[in-house]
């Protein structure tokens, strides 16, 4: 007789695991080698599924789990373990019927949670600066008012389902690899609500919903970025038995900014200044989100460097604290010079000495090593 494998590592789960981990693994397990689903060896997916419920059998019961983490499958002896190799797949089935609603070739219809709704918030980089308060316009299937979504005219009422008893799910007997096995699934008759309107609602037709505008105030967090998703829940449209609604998904999108460029949570623009002020140092005024803001340019900034406004960027979502605004100088040559600006560049000119310009001394100094190395 085989030795049976440890339970943890049937399920592919750690031993610290909690119940809900230890649920969906098996879930994943479960519909992988179910053998109306697996496409290898029929024996072998029986047998691989058969050890799955058995492993779960024991570590999804407290108790149990408790005496096999201290002794082992030894110390699960007497304590009331099925047999799973001799037992059916549609006994399985039945056992776990509250995970799958009845594992046979499908699962039962999800829960009535109604559907979920998109919008689009647009946004500038002060208003993500700042975090603000957004009033979106929107339309959603909703509760009809006459007859408060139960599709009956006023002063009647929806009679039980005979067909599902009112439940509204029926079993299905499905044809699988190792014969009939039952399935849950949506009584047709009431379509899953359990009730059935004799005698509907004039403005709805029965139906229970009518479209209706929603105005809401949803409050868009600080330091968001273009293609977030704000998440309000239960603003979506409620479920087909009146069961929790959906979610409405606010999907962010920034408007491109004419001056500044987003990095992250630096902020980055670029500002022209000219010869002197590159050579001599001085201030430029340099946009940033909460205005106009003078910057010092030390003396001999050169052309593409880059001088740091600190806190000036946008706030990190989790810990609040602002990034910076990059500002990379580019050094303007005039394309014209005036008679006096001339006289004043050459005399410059015939006072140049590469050895106080460290770039142009490299670049001259590997010059002459390339043609002295070539000769």
């Amino acid at each position: 007789m085989s030795q049976k494998r440890d339970y943890y590592e049937v399920l592919g789960v750690e031993r610290s695991s909690s119940p809900d981990q230890v649920k969906r693994a098996y879930r994943r397990g479960a519909l992988k080698y179910h053998p109306d689903n697996y496409k290898g060896d029929k024996a072998e997916a029986e047998r691989r599924f058969k050890e799955l419920a058995e492993a779960y059998e024991v570590l999804s019961d407290p108790p149990k789990r408790q005496q096999y983490d201290r002794f082992g499958h030894e110390g699960l002896r007497g304590a009331g373990v099925h047999d799973f190799s001799s037992m059916g797949l549609s006994d399985i089935f039945s056992m776990f019927q509250d995970i799958f609603g009845g594992l046979g070739g499908g699962f039962a219809e999800p829960a009535h949670r109604g559907y979920d709704l998109e919008t689009q918030v647009e946004l500038t980089l002060e208003q993500v600066a700042a975090g603000i308060e957004q009033t979106l316009e929107f339309e959603r299937m909703d509760f009809c008012d006459t007859c408060g979504g139960s599709g009956a005219k006023s002063g009647t009422q929806p009679r039980r389902c005979s067909a599902c008893g009112g439940y509204g799910q029926v079993q299905q007997q499905m044809q699988g690899f190792f014969g009939v096995s039952v399935r849950i699934v949506a009584c047709p008759t009431c379509r899953g609500k359990g009730n059935v309107v004799t005698d509907p609602c004039g403005d709805c037709r029965g139906a229970g919903r009518r479209r209706k505008k929603r105005v809401l105030s949803v409050r868009i967090p600080s330091g968001v970025h273009d293609g977030q998703v704000v998440r309000v829940r239960g603003e979506g449209e409620p479920g087909p038995t009146g069961a929790s609604r959906g979610d409405l998904h606010c999907y962010i999108r920034v408007k491109a900014h004419p001056l500044l460029v987003r990095q992250d949570d630096d902020l980055l623009c670029q500002v022209p200044i000219s010869f002197s002020q590159a050579a001599l140092g001085g201030r430029v005024e340099v946009p940033t989100l909460a205005g106009m803001e003078e910057l010092e340019v030390p003396p001999g900034t050169q052309n593409a460097e880059v001088i740091t406004l600190k806190r000036r960027g946008l706030p990190n979502q989790r810990s609040g604290r602002p990034g910076d605004q990059l500002v990379q100088v580019f050094v303007e040559v005039p394309h014209k010079l005036s008679q006096r600006q001339r006289e004043l560049l050459e005399a410059y000119a015939r006072t140049e000495e590469p050895d106080v310009m460290p770039h142009r001394k490299s670049f001259l100094d590997k010059l002459k090593e390339y043609f002295a190395a070539g000769k």
